[in-house]
């Protein structure tokens, strides 16, 4: 029986969500409210196009030339809240040789992630905020569940790229960087980090669902703060861009 789930839309070929040309799939239902989410359409669980993985699977499998030096990736919402129905599409993926990844805030316990994390070949793990409260004022969560999805990638040596997202006021901060740089340097498993500038591109997409927005006044990252973001990192030795 071919396992369902919810899908909120779908990029033929992206290319910021993994190496190479990528067919990206995002799911629906995400339990965080992160303030800068650029999807918050993607939030609700019961919403969204109901599809087979298989059936689904055989739609990627039609980009396979233009993904073959690339792959698929899973994004969101949130994947790791259809567990059954993510992996099942990697496997599907798998059978069709292409490279997998998996787009994730981690908002879910290790036990239900690692039916998907053992299924897929990248991890973009999303860091919010090491500190707990901070984290918690973000995106309602604190990074514990992040922490524990980290540390069983480093078990399993499954690589992992950091996605971080730079915050005037919130995570652009010189401290709160030298803390995460110090942070992921000490993981063999984390292969690159990806310092992702704050942007209000689905900003519209709050008002018309009618959700206060936050940030409105908060300002994009000038080039000079991203610039210094990025040697903090360097400066410790890690891969970022």
């Amino acid at each position: 029986m071919d396992v369902k789930g919810r899908i909120h839309s779908i990029e033929t070929l992206g290319a910021v969500d993994g190496p190479g040309l990528r067919f990206v799939v995002f799911l629906q239902g995400c339990h965080l409210r992160c303030l800068y989410c650029h999807n918050p359409d993607s939030w609700a669980t019961n919403k969204g196009k109901i599809i087979g993985a298989r059936e689904l699977a055989y739609q990627i499998k039609e980009y396979a030339p233009y993904i073959k030096n690339g792959g698929v990736t899973l994004s969101g919402g949130e994947p790791l809240l259809q567990p059954e129905f993510s992996a099942e599409i990697l496997k599907w993926c798998k059978k069709f040789d292409f490279h997998t990844a998996c787009d994730t805030a981690g908002s879910v316990p290790l036990e239900t992630a690692i039916k998907v994390l053992d299924q897929t070949d990248l991890v973009l793990l999303d860091i919010k905020d090491l500190d707990r409260e901070d984290s918690k004022k973000l995106c309602g969560m604190s990074p514990q569940k992040e922490i524990d999805i980290l540390n069983y990638c480093e078990q399993v040596n499954k690589d992992v790229w950091i996605r971080h997202v730079l915050l005037p006021k919130y995570t652009l901060k010189k401290s709160k960087l030298e803390k995460l740089a110090d942070f992921v340097k000490n993981f063999s498993c984390v292969k690159r980090v990806e310092l992702l500038p704050f942007h209000k591109m689905g900003e519209f997409k709050w008002k018309e669902l009618n959700i206060p927005y936050h940030l409105t006044d908060i300002p994009v990252p000038s080039e000079e703060e991203i610039k210094s973001a990025l040697e903090i990192f360097r400066s410790r030795g890690v891969n970022v861009d």
